[in-house]
């Protein structure tokens, strides 16, 4: 009799985290579509007890991960735990129980206290070893864009990943529809299009029916899926999606006590970024604000390569998902994506000294045209030429020599 309670107890903990995993899922689907319609605002709520609003597909699959899976079982164990202390102290105290019962072990118990610990550990390993690999791996995503063709159907590209990053599933293809204002339409599988060289050289979709004159084709490839998917691949739906690979690179040097930035990519120029004074900024934003802010632009993968000058810092940006060390002779590198122009802000995440609080990071996402013409600006502050400027001026250079030629 004493062992039925033990029994009850951890099947209402299997049924309550079965029960709990797709209803958190719905919540973070419910919570991605509210940011969508709404404005993102990357501010600290000082009352609140959740994390903060996720705005990259890291930070949405950690999100989905401690909602879905973290939470109710916290909540399972602790019910748990507390039914058991409740029922020892009403079924064994003196009064209840004058006679004890004299045992020395219970095998049944041991076998189960030893199991279902073990079966915990590995329900939040397996996730967990996912996102530790998203976190990690760079991603390597193609995008491909085809120019209107009325009435085509077949779309192909060529399969020339390494070997072990091949595309060889449909989960490795996105196939969208982009209007002419710039809105995105995701095809379905089979109720779409079909895809047939999976695996092979060359990949070739086919549309069941041609787009509408105001669409074009783009089909992003690869195997770097990231963001929310099914809890345990079973409950919720997928909100995951195929990450390009990296446009940008920007290496972060801590020192004591800021932060400088390099764009190596663009004439290497640096720029240091400070806790912006109180005068220089607003209440809400003091110790946030910086003097100088990263700028990236949206929708595009940035890597961000770290190192320290002196001691051990950490980048961190807790709407991105990402908290990186900066040691000093060591460059580690991570990456993250965004589609929401707002300033986001972080801070050094690992005590180097007295000012360590003093090391905010703020990072600026704006359109590609607002990029290129902060790249030229920084550009011109260090006495180089800009650099989109004058892409700019030779396309409109070879245009007009084109137009010239045509009326001869």
């Amino acid at each position: 009799m004493t062992r039925l309670p033990v029994v009850a107890a951890l099947a209402a903990l299997t049924s309550l985290f079965l029960a709990a995993a797709p209803a958190h899922a719905a919540d973070m689907a419910g919570l991605a579509q509210s940011l969508v319609q709404e404005q993102f605002q990357d501010t600290i709520d000082p009352k609140g007890i959740d994390l903060r609003d996720a705005a990259s597909p890291v930070a949405e699959q950690i999100h989905s991960f401690y909602n879905a899976i973290l939470v109710p079982m916290k909540v399972g164990i602790s019910l748990l735990i507390l039914g058991l202390i409740i029922w020892v102290v009403l079924r064994f105290n003196k009064r209840a129980n004058p006679n004890p019962a004299k045992f020395s072990h219970n095998t049944l118990v041991e076998v189960i206290w030893t199991a279902v610990p073990v079966f915990i550990l590995l329900i939040i390993a397996v996730p967990s070893f996912e996102l530790l690999q998203v976190e990690d791996v760079m991603p390597d995503g193609q995008v491909f864009e085809y120019e209107k063709q009325p009435g085509q159907t077949q779309f192909g590209f060529a399969n020339d990943f390494p070997e072990s990053r091949m595309v060889t599933k449909e989960r490795h293809i996105e196939v969208a529809a982009i209007s002419d204002s710039g809105a995105k339409r995701l095809l379905q599988a089979d109720d779409d299009f079909e895809v047939a060289g999976l695996g092979e050289e060359r990949v070739l979709v086919t549309l069941k029916q041609p787009l509408p004159a105001n669409e074009r084709l783009v089909i992003t490839a690869g195997r770097s899926r990231v963001g929310a998917g099914p809890v345990l691949g079973l409950f919720g739906p997928d909100r995951s999606e195929i990450v390009p690979a990296p446009t940008l690179t920007i290496k972060a040097t801590g020192y004591q006590w800021g932060w400088a930035y390099s764009y190596p990519e663009y004439g290497d120029f640096e720029f240091d970024a400070l806790m912006a004074p109180p005068e220089a900024t607003t209440e809400e934003l003091y110790r946030l604000a910086t003097t100088n802010d990263i700028v990236v632009p949206a929708g595009e993968t940035v890597r961000i390569i770290t190192t320290a000058r002196d001691v051990i810092h950490s980048w961190a940006m807790p709407a991105f998902g990402i908290k990186i060390d900066a040691i000093p002779g060591r460059l580690n590198e991570t990456w993250f994506k965004t589609d929401i122009e707002t300033t986001f802000y972080g801070q050094c995440s690992e005590i180097c000294g007295k000012d360590h609080s003093f090391m905010p990071i703020s990072l600026r996402v704006v359109s590609r045209e607002e990029f290129e013409a902060w790249i030229d600006e920084r550009r011109e502050l260090e006495g180089m030429e800009p650099m989109f400027a004058n892409q700019e001026l030779a396309a409109a250079e070879q245009s007009g020599a084109a137009r010239a030629a045509a009326l001869k």
